[in-house]
């Protein structure tokens, strides 16, 4: 199992098309992958689970990945953050 704290930096913050993004790219490994906001935590190949945290600019979540491919998907994951879901 491995982690990552981060922090959302894009200007719209979690709405329908990067849920939808986490959760496609999330979709494409076999290990459990999580999304903890606050308290709540969610699956996060669920769109709609992922849409329930509500989670706007400067929100900090926690990623935890665990499975055999943990490493690649945290990666993949944690770059669609740090690309701002190309919204800009």
């Amino acid at each position: 199992m491995i982690k990552k704290e981060i922090k959302i930096i894009n200007e719209l913050g979690i709405h329908a098309r990067p849920a939808g993004m986490i959760a496609n790219t999330a979709s494409r490994f076999a290990c459990d992958i999580r999304i903890i906001k606050d308290k709540m935590e969610v699956n996060a190949k669920s769109i709609m689970g992922i849409m329930t945290l509500a989670a706007g600019k400067g929100t900090g979540i926690t990623i935890i990945a665990s499975g055999a491919d943990e490493t690649a998907a945290l990666a993949a994951i944690a770059d669609l953050f740090l690309k701002k879901f190309d919204e800009d």
